[in-house]
């Protein structure tokens, strides 16, 4: 293995090591990808004996200017070194009390440290000592399961999960990021141990979700939820999106199996986390609205209303950022439809106007999700539906050239039309603004000061006004 460390940080730290007769690996994470030849910039470097003290000794052969930061209380240390992030951690050896999933640390050995591992493919590890630099340490066949794309855990995967039931979660994860599939064990496992994951706070679980979402194939992980039953732990409402309901023979699409395609597609163009979760969430007010209707079978009608209702409470239960990201995936799954609509019918300005108007600059964002919603088998349907939205797209850029509606206020201001009236702050300042504006939206008037202007005497004038000599 001695090919992987060719980075002088290796060197650097071996030298340490031996003039302080200590013994250090390359451990984990860094390891793996390495071996997988996935870029990474984290390195974890385990010592037998203090983290903190190695880390101090290597920063000050690295050069004087070497920043360290020192968590005493993890008895970790972390320094960067170009554009690596190295972190120094002395070797543990972990128990667990069953209401927490914070271990009792002790310093340990090197497999010890092995054994605490969540799973063998993270429980690898290249020696830094002189005797052995570059030899590979593999205590649990780790190396042979990521030749199988296998997950498993290092000791009985029961215990493992129990102890710490976040490690369910970074199971699907793992498998949803490398496309590796979960050892039968491991999963018969997480679902003996679902209630456990009950003690895991909700952040923690968020950002495994993040990770998951931000894979390149989502919906591997988001299955493993579904099937594990994890999902209806910890995600109640996507989970119930799941099922088809058959009367007289109509039958509807199961909504999650097509959210998380939505999803799958919408990873394949863009790596924006809240776009991401948009497309997961676009039909979450499905299972709200379903009705069936004799002779016209399932309707969902209002579901993008209802959905885009649900997405604040949704967020402050999930403890998900309740500000500019919740806004914009209440934007985008409320908007959801609107395109599609445009693509079914023929494209008038004026719809194209508010459509810009009510989406601002998340307009290009819209158009990838409903091409993202395009789910259908029948690839004829999905050919004419994109080209389609290729046809609305075109109109939309003509449009915003033409009269720059994006994002657009009004060009008359409310301080304007009280002062040619000579009226106060009161109902009809906005009644006028907002007549300027739907004229300007149906293309009665053109998005300019002039026209407004203009239209504004008039309808002042209709609702009884007089201009102010």
């Amino acid at each position: 293995m001695q090919k992987y460390l060719k980075n002088q940080i290796f060197k650097i730290i071996s030298e340490v090591i031996k003039s302080e007769d200590k013994e250090a690996y390359v451990i984990g994470g860094f390891v793996r990808d390495l071996i997988l030849k996935r870029p990474s910039k984290d390195i974890d470097i385990m010592v037998i004996g203090s983290g903190i003290d190695i880390a101090k000794k290597v920063a000050n052969k690295i050069g004087k200017n070497t920043k360290i930061t020192v968590f005493k209380n993890f008895g970790t240390a972390m320094l960067k070194y170009k554009d690596l992030e190295i972190e120094f951690v002395g070797a543990r050896k972990e128990s667990y009390n069953r209401n927490s999933r914070k271990p009792v640390v002790e310093n340990g050995s090197l497999n010890d440290d092995l054994n605490r591992r969540d799973f063998t493919i993270n429980a690898l590890a290249i020696s830094l000592n002189s005797a052995n630099y570059g030899e590979l340490i593999d205590s649990f066949n780790g190396l042979l399961h990521i030749e199988n794309k296998l997950i498993k855990t290092p000791l009985d995967p029961v215990k493992t999960f129990s102890d710490d039931p976040l490690r369910m979660i970074r199971a699907v994860r793992f498998a949803s990021q490398l496309d590796f599939k979960i050892d039968k064990d491991a999963i018969n496992a997480i679902i003996e141990n679902i209630e456990r994951i009950k003690i895991v706070s909700r952040e923690r679980i968020n950002d495994e979700l993040d990770k998951i979402i931000l894979s390149n194939k989502p919906s591997i992980g988001f299955k493993i939820l579904e099937e594990t039953g994890l999902l209806a732990e910890i995600f109640p409402e996507l989970d119930k999106l799941k099922g088809v309901e058959v009367i007289d023979n109509k039958a509807h699409k199961d909504v999650f199996l097509h959210s998380v395609e939505v999803l799958d597609n919408i990873a394949g163009v863009t790596n924006n986390l809240w776009l991401r979760w948009a497309a997961l969430l676009h039909d979450i007010g499905k299972p709200y609205t379903k009705k069936f209707i004799a002779k016209q079978g399932w309707t969902f009608h209002g579901h993008d209303f209802y959905g885009a209702k649900m997405i604040p409470w949704l967020f402050k239960k999930m403890k998900f950022p309740s500000n500019e990201k919740m806004k914009y995936v209440q934007k985008l799954v409320l908007l959801h439809l609107r395109p599609i609509a445009l693509a079914q019918e023929e494209v008038t300005d004026s719809a194209i106007r508010r459509l810009l108007f009510d989406t601002g600059d998340d307009i290009d964002d819209l158009i990838m999700l409903c091409k993202a919603d395009i789910t259908s088998k029948n690839r004829d349907k999905v050919v004419k539906y994109l080209d389609n939205f290729q046809l609305v797209y075109q109109k939309l850029k003509e449009v915003e050239e033409k009269d720059s509606i994006r994002n657009f206020q009004p060009p008359v201001s409310g301080e304007i039309i009280m002062k040619t009236f000579n009226i106060i702050p009161c109902k009809k300042v906005g009644i006028i603004k907002n007549a300027i504006k739907e004229a300007i939206l149906d293309g009665i008037i053109c998005n300019n000061y002039n026209e407004a202007f203009d239209f504004m005497l008039k309808k002042g004038v209709e609702m009884g006004l007089s201009v102010k000599k």
